[in-house]
């Protein structure tokens, strides 16, 4: 598309010979390719995407450079993400402003979703999930309406469970990869068949984040989020949805979360952050997390505002009390763990909300019965403790409390089972982003 009309096969044909690509443009105007991906993310330059590449038609790049005033990058020192500080046209130092923060608190537009989320009709609005797990980002998203194209991730047993229980391709690999990066672009642009992609979403790992001095510094493990940005920067979606942990937000005195909001918005994307918490919009679970939100398009960014009160919240005993008396049942991923008769015994005496082990504070740790549950996790073989029953929770408890739906089945052996819940997003917290996706969009 270019200017926001369709380019047709035709077009494409007959102008092939007078575009010039990213590197060519670069040098022309004597500045870098990152400059350049700057002024088309602006819509200064105007561009067109063939392949998947960015192409910049003869007389675009000739009316910019009679109408806008070319410099090289002067740079005037660097950040503390490590970034280079340009000079922008008018000879003054680039500044970055941030939608997020607002005498101490976020600055969120809050959208009210409780009466969308029943009978949720279908849409067109497509995304796709990164580092997607067994898929609750991709359940919740399509409990919203919204329609998957590809998931991605490394982990085989989780692959298995999203081949499973979605009809969408899904890419199993490493995303550093550039075969299977490729094999994602491939798989997304046939999915999309010209239709513009609406949502990239993803939940990146977030260790490796360290300073030198006073500037963020880079590490193998932060690849993972730069390959995030890398393919936001590539496919160009309309809306970002990041999600992290809650310990994202103080990692390196807040600097970690500037930097993601900054880097986004050199994107062109203009981000929403806060924590929202999964029992406030039906998960029978504490779970907090980090959401990010933003968009390209000038659009609202809508968080869901909680539709439950701490005292509505559903209970752990609400969501899984019809499964104590469950025999053994692989195929409903209802596997009771057989313990000594000793570790039964500590953990049927165990208090609620407490762990079995001094050491731990996350896992091994009993559930309240009639409260919503503390947060999910697996942790080296160390999962949450029955509340009523001197065992640990089975895989489809610990589903229950995500709130995957029954019929959503998990593949791999039941340990593996038990890390895909214990890293997944649940289901009813990412339909509920959908929904104000959705919202935002003014579709509903």
């Amino acid at each position: 598309m270019l200017n926001g009309q369709r380019w047709t096969k035709m077009d494409k044909d007959k102008q092939v010979s007078t575009f010039f690509g990213i590197t060519e443009v670069a040098e022309k105007l004597n500045v870098s390719q990152k400059t350049v991906r700057r002024h088309i993310a602006s819509n200064k330059l105007k561009s067109i995407k063939i392949g998947g590449v960015y192409r910049v038609p003869i007389d675009a790049l000739d009316d910019f450079m009679n109408h806008n005033e070319i410099q090289d990058e002067v740079i005037l020192g660097y950040d503390l993400y490590g970034k280079k500080i340009l000079k922008d046209d008018n000879s003054k130092v680039k500044k970055r402003t941030f939608n997020y923060k607002n005498n101490g608190k976020d600055s969120i537009n809050w959208v009210d979703i409780v009466d969308n989320c029943d009978n949720v009709k279908k849409s067109k609005l497509t995304f796709v999930d990164l580092f997607s797990g067994a898929g609750g980002i991709t359940k919740g998203f399509e409990l919203a309406g919204l329609k998957g194209i590809c998931g991605m991730d490394w982990f085989e047993s989780a692959g298995k469970t999203y081949r499973r229980n979605f009809k969408h391709p899904f890419i199993e690999g490493d995303i550093k990869s550039s075969e299977k990066k490729k094999e994602f672009y491939d798989t997304v642009k046939k999915g999309l068949k010209g239709q513009q992609l609406n949502l990239v979403a993803g939940g990146f790992p977030c260790q490796g984040f360290s300073m030198a001095g006073n500037r963020i510094v880079d590490d193998q493990r932060n690849s993972l989020y730069k390959e995030l940005l890398e393919i936001v920067t590539e496919l160009r979606p309309d809306f970002v949805v990041c999600e992290n942990v809650v310990g994202l937000r103080s990692m390196l005195g807040g600097k970690v979360e500037e930097m993601i909001l900054s880097d986004f918005l050199d994107a062109g994307y203009e981000m929403n952050v806060t924590v929202l918490r999964a029992a406030d919009y039906g998960v029978p679970q504490k779970r907090d997390r980090v959401i990010f939100i933003g968009n390209r398009i000038n659009k609202t960014n809508y968080h869901p505002k909680a539709f439950l009160t701490p005292a509505e919240y559903v209970t752990t005993g609400e969501a899984i009390g019809d499964l104590m008396n469950m025999n053994d049942n692989p195929e409903f991923n209802h596997v009771l763990t057989k313990h000594r008769p000793d570790m039964a015994e500590k953990m049927l005496l165990l208090e609620e909300g407490k762990s079995l082990y001094k050491g731990y504070s996350d896992s091994w740790k009993k559930c309240p019965w009639n409260e919503a549950s503390s947060t999910i996790k697996e942790n080296h073989g160390g999962v949450n403790v029955h509340p009523k029953l001197g065992r640990v929770l089975t895989a489809r408890e610990m589903a229950r409390i995500q709130s995957f739906p029954d019929d959503f089945i998990f593949e791999g052996a039941k340990n593996k089972q038990l890390v895909q819940l214990g890293n997944a997003v649940p289901p009813l917290l990412s339909k509920a982003i959908g929904l104000a996706i959705r919202k935002s969009y003014g579709e509903i």
